[in-house]
């Protein structure tokens, strides 16, 4: 017990230790880690505020959708895209919110009614339930509406969507407040305006003498640390970057399929031209053997590729025509029905959401029984107003543009081949139910007309890809030049290895593809995990290339420094040392010169007569925008030679002739409208902008996307 006593003390401590290192390590095992680093679901911290990575993806999601619908395919660049845009707009909305929070704006009970039930309900609510005939709302639609939501019979998901809706639309009614209590700020008052006009009409004619910048060359300019910190600090406000960004260099090796590799395929689809000849099942053929396993489908004359086009609409029934070789690979067509049928149909619907409904099931039966009130009598347009989940055509009575067999609209866009096929085989005036990818379609075919020929045409494709020992080669060489980088002699190994150094640059964390590098989402990760100078410590694969890369730029958001910008701004520093030089030898020809003929013969160029240039537009005939010069030029009084001016092009001197003053401005108020409506359109962008410059963002899309 003595012993206990006396190293009670060290006992407590380590188990105390003990005790909080388990919990350390539960937290890590728990929390995948998060104790110690950024949580793995936080997209984004803005002023303070956690943005979750999954309320943000199913934004995303949301917005990929809609895409989707469009019948547009969803490459790595348009993901890019997707994910930048609802980005922008899920980061707009958050800091609204918060403005709109601090100056107290909202929406009343009686304004919010007003908004939907009201006289003038908003225009959101008049399209949604507007009479397909005549544009105009329809009050009884929107009371029907309600009713049927407060009848016990609609979905618990209806009464949901409806309530966000509503929520919408009252979160835009506050973010119109706030940009009109903001916009109501701009004034423009007469002086502006008058400015304004003679900027528009005020003329001038002068006469120039340039001597260009390229009359020096490049390799007679010493550039000197002055010269860049002189041009970096008169212009440090243009350097401002808005967003962290990255540069790497890299070099590839070449894995795309050798000629070796393409005289295997041309041979595996000489074989298969034989037996798709002899096939009596051309669809089933089609499965196994091609690589792109779409359905057949009838097309009209143009509908084909053209190498396929002119042969297959002269050929007979079972004709196969390929091998031929077309993006990237071998393909054999074959000719397997004809048939006319008519031009384009003409239909409407009403779209059923299984998700909504309970199921596929419970759609189709939803579906069955508005069919039977439209053969009952009811009508379809209505219908399709109260029920159509497709609010576009819905409030147009369910109208569709016309589609040929294929399912293209005149108009653009496509209909799905489920509803294509549906409606051609239907007869005019036939309602039908159909599923498609959007869910449950009650389709009526309104009109068809005309006739075409149309062929269906069975393709098989094998891709013209590298075979394994072309990769292993390539890769091999790869990891071969991996193996003996450092840090210091990436440069060095390159050219010793006959390597030409590539270079991705300034991109963003959330960039999907670089220039030459599709699919490059990896990569663009790597890059923001790693420090300037780092190497990757694997090979990547891009498309049909191995490629090595070293981070050779971290450029952060903010002001950047003069050596992030050295490279950048190098042409121009040269030019302002040549400026320097081409000024003094204007200024040697100034002297003792009367016009500016005698100016231009003395520095060894020829004086140009330019006539009616105005403020507003600084561009000189044959040169191009000078905005220095030009405004210098209207600064200037007639006749008076002008000292040297740097211009974009060179160094300039010039004499005006004149000036043509406008008509006096008569019409104040017309010019101070015009130029507030510009500033107003202008206004909520630059609002939104300058919201986002001021908050405070820690933006982690870059690890997470």
């Amino acid at each position: 017990m003595g012993y206990m006593r006396e190293r009670m003390g060290t006992i407590v401590a380590a188990f105390i230790g003990f005790a909080l290192f388990a919990f350390i390590a539960s937290e890590v095992i728990s929390k995948g880690g998060s104790f110690f680093r950024d949580d793995n679901n936080e997209l984004a911290v803005v002023n303070g505020e956690k943005v979750p990575y999954d309320v943000f993806n199913k934004r995303l999601e949301q917005s990929t959708a809609q895409f989707k619908q469009s019948g547009q395919n969803i490459s790595p660049q348009i993901t890019s895209y997707l994910q930048e845009t609802t980005w922008n707009s899920f980061l707009s909305e958050l800091l609204l919110k918060k403005e709109i929070e601090k100056t107290g704006i909202v929406v009343g009970d009686d304004e919010s009614t007003s908004m939907v039930s009201g006289n003038n309900p908003d225009q959101q609510i008049a399209r949604q339930f507007s009479d397909p005939q005549t544009g105009q709302f329809d009050r009884n639609k929107l009371e029907q509406f309600k009713a049927y939501l407060n009848s016990g019979k609609a979905d618990p998901t209806q009464k949901q969507a409806w309530a966000d809706f509503l929520m919408q639309l009252f979160e835009a009614k506050k973010q119109a407040k706030y940009m009109a209590l903001v916009t109501s700020g701009l004034y423009v008052n007469s002086l502006e305006a008058k400015d304004d006009y003679e900027a528009k009409n005020k003329l001038v004619n002068f006469k120039y003498a340039t001597l260009e910048y390229s009359s020096i060359p490049d390799a007679k300019v010493t550039l000197t640390d002055d010269d860049y910190n002189t041009y970096y600090n008169a212009h440090k406000g243009e350097f401002k970057n808005p967003q962290d960004v990255r540069s790497f260099e890299y070099v590839s090796f070449n894995a795309a399929p050798s000629k070796e590799d393409s005289v295997a395929i041309k041979t595996q689809a000489d074989k298969l031209a034989e037996s798709f000849k002899a096939s009596t099942n051309d669809s089933l053929f089609v499965q196994i053997n091609s690589e792109t396993k779409a359905p057949l489908a009838f097309q009209k004359k143009g509908g084909l590729e053209p190498k396929l086009d002119t042969v297959m609409f002269n050929a007979a029934k079972g004709f196969v025509y390929g091998p031929y070789v077309s993006n990237g690979s071998y393909k054999i067509a074959k000719l397997t029905d004809v048939k006319t049928t008519f031009d384009s149909v003409k239909t409407r619907h009403i779209l059923f959401n299984p998700a909504t409904e309970g199921g596929v099931e419970k759609a189709i039966a939803r579906a069955d029984s508005v069919k039977k009130l439209i053969q009952g009598g009811k009508s379809f347009a209505e219908l399709a107003a109260i029920f159509s989940v497709d609010k576009g055509s819905g409030s147009k009575g369910g109208d569709i543009p016309s589609f040929d067999v294929n399912g293209m609209m005149g108009a653009g866009g496509q209909i799905t081949p489920e509803y294509a096929n549906a409606a051609y085989k239907a007869n005019k005036g036939d309602l039908i139910v159909v599923t498609s990818q959007f869910g449950v379609h009650l389709i009526q075919v309104e009109d068809q007309k005309g006739s075409v020929k149309v062929i269906k045409v069975a393709v098989v494709d094998k891709p013209i890809q590298a075979s394994s020992k072309t990769q292993t080669i390539a890769y091999s060489a790869a990891q071969k030049f991996l193996g003996a980088l450092t840090k210091d002699n990436f440069d060095a190994e390159a050219k010793k290895e006959g390597l030409k150094k590539r270079a991705a640059e300034d991109f963003a964390g959330t960039a999907a593809s670089l220039p030459g590098l599709d699919n490059a989402r990896e990569v663009v990760r790597w890059a923001y995990k790693a420090e300037k100078g780092d190497i990757t410590d694997k090979v990547f694969t891009v498309g049909d290339q191995y490629i090595i890369t070293q981070l050779s730029a971290i450029k952060p958001k903010g002001v950047l420094s003069l050596d992030a910008v050295k490279k950048q701004i190098e042409p121009a520093v040269r030019n302002d040392v040549k400026a320097k030089q081409l000024g003094e030898k204007f200024q040697a020809a100034l002297n003792g010169s009367s016009s500016i003929d005698q100016v231009a013969q003395k520095a060894g160029t020829k004086a140009v007569p330019v006539q009616n240039i105005v403020f507003a537009n600084p561009v000189i005939p044959g040169a191009s925008l000078e905005y220095k010069v030009i405004g210098s030029v209207f600064g200037s009084q007639p006749n008076k030679l002008s000292k040297p001016v740097n211009g974009q092009q060179g160094v300039y001197v010039y004499v005006v002739d004149g000036f043509t003053n406008p008509p006096a401005l008569t019409n104040t108020v017309r010019e101070k409208q015009q130029i507030a409506q510009t500033l107003l359109q202008r206004s909520q962008g630059q609002i939104l902008e300058a919201l986002k410059d001021n908050a405070n963002v820690k933006d982690n899309r870059a690890k997470l996307l």
